[in-house]
C-alpha cells in the first residue's frame, strides 16, 4: 500500500528493475523513433478536439435553451 506522505525516493526500485522496460514502452519507444511527427499530430487532434476558447455567457445561455430535451428510456415507445 503506497502512504500519501511517502516520497518518490522511498518506492525505488531495485536494481535489477530499474532497467526493465515493458514490451509496450519498447514499442512505443520504436514507433517514435519511426515516426518522430507522432507527438505533433496527438497535440494536433487533441487542439481539435478538446482545447477549445471558453463560451460566453449569452452563448451558453442560447445552446442551454436550443437543447432538445430527451425522454428518460430512449428505446421506449413515447406514450
Amino acid at each position: 500500500m503506497i502512504v500519501a506522505d511517502q516520497t518518490i525516493d522511498d518506492m525505488k526500485l531495485t536494481k535489477q528493475f530499474q532497467l526493465y522496460e515493458s514490451d509496450h514502452t519498447l514499442f512505443i519507444k520504436a514507433l517514435k523513433e519511426k515516426n518522430p511527427a507522432i507527438e505533433e499530430g496527438q497535440r494536433l487532434g487533441r487542439a481539435l478536439l478538446w482545447d477549445k476558447p471558453p463560451l460566453s455567457l449569452d452563448e451558453q445561455e442560447r445552446q442551454l435553451k436550443s437543447a432538445i430535451k430527451q425522454q428518460p428510456y430512449v428505446y421506449q415507445n413515447k406514450i
